[in-house]
């Protein structure tokens, strides 16, 4: 495979602007994290672009996107902003896959604007109001903000670590949280807990809104993921739509952990 370097750009938006980057040719795929910006998808968007224009972006409060450091990122917030980056490339509908907080961005952006998404692979959405435990989950997620509002940033990624079932090596998690940091992880991070995780995992869709709309919703889940959080959550969504989880290779972050893997299973699921 030949590696092509992204064209990038930014799009405005009410209060800022929002970085984008494209690859590729073909049919307009638009890969959507939360809160992970466009990077950490280059492996498989450069798979995905043999076949696919392929569209990344970083959320608002991350990467190289700019607004305000203090305002919420609502999933509707985070759906209108992406709807005005696939306007601007002017190559959709798209299809959107977006992983863990990018999967609920895809719903609401389902929800609000199915015109511009023919087909929405929600990848582990961590739909917490969904569960019958949401207010121990919710009890949770206040805990763990206020842990890390008390400057113990290790602490409050183990107990979310704990809370969703995800680990990391602790030789990683010393290396990328503790020590000196660069000063836009730690603006990242701060963003995250304070503005953006709240608003996401306690975001409740219309469930008849999603059943009513015309894009397609596929709700995936990695198969390494099993009785983890967002095994959870996804297995709920599916219940309240009346779909069956379609399995993808990996876990949470099957798309870095398996890249050829992921990218041969998503052109499986288009077909």
């Amino acid at each position: 495979m030949t590696s092509t370097a992204p064209v990038s750009g930014t799009v405005a938006v009410p209060d800022g602007a929002i970085y984008y980057e494209i690859r590729g040719s073909g049919p307009l795929l638009s890969l959507v994290g939360s809160p992970m910006d466009s990077g950490p998808f280059a492996p498989v968007a450069e798979l995905l672009a043999a076949d696919h224009t392929v569209l990344g972006s970083d959320p608002r409060g991350h990467g190289r996107s700019v607004t305000p450091p203090d305002k919420d990122s609502t999933p509707e917030l985070r759906a209108d902003d992406l709807a005005r980056v696939i306007e601007h490339v002017g190559k959709g509908p798209a299809i959107v896959l977006g992983s863990s907080g990018g999967a609920i961005t895809g719903l609401a952006l389902a929800i609000a604007r199915p015109d511009l998404v023919s087909t929405l692979i929600a990848h582990e959405p961590p739909l917490a109001e969904l569960l019958d435990n949401r207010d121990e989950i919710r009890a949770e997620t206040d805990d763990i903000i206020a842990t890390y509002d008390t400057g113990d940033v290790l602490g409050a990624v183990r107990k979310f670590f704990t809370m969703t079932g995800l680990s990391m090596p602790e030789e990683v998690l010393q290396q990328m949280f503790a020590g000196e940091r660069a000063p836009s992880s730690i603006a990242s991070d701060d963003y995250f807990y304070r503005h953006e995780l709240r608003p996401t995992s306690g975001w409740r869709p219309s469930l008849d809104a999603l059943r009513a709309t015309p894009t397609k919703i596929i709700v995936g889940l990695g198969d390494e993921s099993t009785n983890q959080f967002c095994d959870h959550t996804s297995r709920a969504l599916c219940r309240e739509l009346s779909l069956e989880p379609t399995m993808f290779p990996g876990g949470h972050g099957g798309f870095m952990e398996q890249p050829d893997a992921f990218a041969k299973r998503v052109r499986e699921v288009l077909e």
